[in-house]
């Protein structure tokens, strides 16, 4: 586990009494693709037995916790994660488009063989500041959706915890902006299948207390 504080929010001050929101960013569970393929927003990407197995130790871990909502990435394998940590808290899974994956156009779908032999990945890997996946999205334009939506269901549960599932590379580009880490050194940051990290808002400050923790 590992501490850190961010710049999502002007100078760090805790003044006495503050309501404090606790995010708990995950990334989904794994799936038969993982690992292999780029699979991007592809449909009909759902959970493998494994990933089935890390989730309901997900939800185990979060079942004590006084989670008030539980946000999800609208795609298949992201609801399949939150849908049992839901389940044990009695909330419905609500769908955020913010949560979603990095748009990787014409990657999209290609096996990791393929684009290792892209010039065009390798851009894109060695300077994520800068570049774009062809037709789609950037990883700025990623990232700042992803802030937005944070800051957005930050403000909508003062003193509250939220549970936010979504993909590797969102959760890392927004840690990355919170720990004052350039995107083009995301890959510096682990976050890995079922794993998360956990975020703490106040008014004025914005605080990292644990990253890649275990189910």
């Amino acid at each position: 586990m590992g501490r850190g504080h961010g710049h999502l929010l002007p100078a760090e001050r805790r003044g006495a009494g503050a309501e404090l929101t606790t995010l708990h960013l995950v990334r989904h569970a794994a799936h038969a693709l993982l690992g292999r393929r780029l699979t991007g927003r592809m449909g009909g990407v759902g959970l493998s037995e494994e990933g089935r197995e890390q989730t309901e130790a997900l939800a185990a871990a979060l079942a004590t916790r006084p989670i008030a909502a539980v946000f999800s990435s609208p795609l298949q394998r992201a609801r399949e994660t939150a849908a049992p940590i839901a389940a044990r808290l009695g909330l419905a899974v609500v769908k955020e488009p913010g949560l979603d994956e990095i748009d990787f156009g014409a990657w999209s779908g290609k096996s990791f063989a393929e684009l290792e032999a892209d010039p065009a990945w390798g851009e894109w890997n060695r300077f994520r500041s800068v570049t774009r996946c062809p037709g789609g999205e950037s990883m700025l334009e990623a990232q700042a959706r992803a802030l937005a939506t944070v800051t957005r269901l930050g403000a909508a549960y003062p003193a509250g915890e939220v549970v936010l599932v979504s993909h590797q590379d969102i959760l890392k580009a927004l840690l990355a902006h919170l720990l004052g880490i350039p995107l083009d050194f995301l890959h510096r940051l682990a976050f890995d299948v079922a794993h998360r990290a956990v975020v703490v808002l106040g008014r004025d400050f914005v605080r990292v207390d644990g990253l890649n923790l275990p189910p």
